[in-house]
């Protein structure tokens, strides 16, 4: 006896693929996911900003991680920084919100489908390069930044940790409200502005 694949079908959630194995799967299959991912590509800027404000918590800090991000942005905005930029320098510790360990790596990756190879790098790169301020504190290496010495955008990555992060913890600092960046973060994070990462 032939089993038969089944095809796409109705349920009460709506149209549904009738793979069960994605190799199975058929350009009619594939065609009625199309919209389910538009929709999270145009719901990505509001979890973006859910992020953020998940961050307004104590952490033993003077600021709560949003008001270090929002101060970050805020310096970066009144630098005359980038529209791309200013919101890096706002998102670029919302990795802490999904992993901890290495919240670097996973902010530029959330951001890389939408930013610059540059900032992308800056972002990856930002906690080691942090690391000059405070890991001779915890018997780790203060100058592990070093290795990237030779790169086209390590002073990028030195001046926005000097500008923009190490100095963000300042209570008394006049931030500009999240409210203030929202509109940045829909058009940054738009979804016709997604774009294959160079994986190189």
């Amino acid at each position: 006896m032939t089993a038969t694949r089944p095809t796409a079908a109705n349920t009460a959630a709506g149209p549904t693929v009738g793979f069960t194995a994605m190799a199975d799967g058929t350009a009619a299959d594939y065609a009625l996911l199309e919209p389910y991912e538009h929709a999270e590509l145009a719901r990505f800027p509001d979890r973006v900003l859910g992020w953020l404000r998940a961050m307004d918590d104590h952490t033993g800090y003077q600021v709560t991680r949003l008001q270090h991000s929002l101060q970050a942005a805020t310096r970066a905005h009144r630098a005359g920084e980038d529209e791309q930029t200013v919101i890096c320098a706002l998102v670029h510790d919302v990795g802490d919100m999904l992993a901890p360990a290495n919240h670097s790596e996973v902010a530029a990756a959330v951001v890389r489908p939408y930013v610059s190879e540059r900032n992308y790098w800056i972002m990856r790169h930002h906690g080691v390069f942090q690391g000059v301020y405070w890991f001779h504190h915890v018997g780790a290496d203060p100058n592990a930044r070093d290795r990237y010495a030779d790169h086209p955008w390590y002073q990028d990555c030195v001046d926005f940790c000097a500008n923009y992060d190490q100095n963000s913890f300042d209570p008394d600092y006049d931030i500009e409200p999240l409210e203030f960046f929202e509109p940045m973060v829909r058009r940054v994070f738009a979804p016709d502005r997604v774009r294959a990462p160079d994986l190189s």
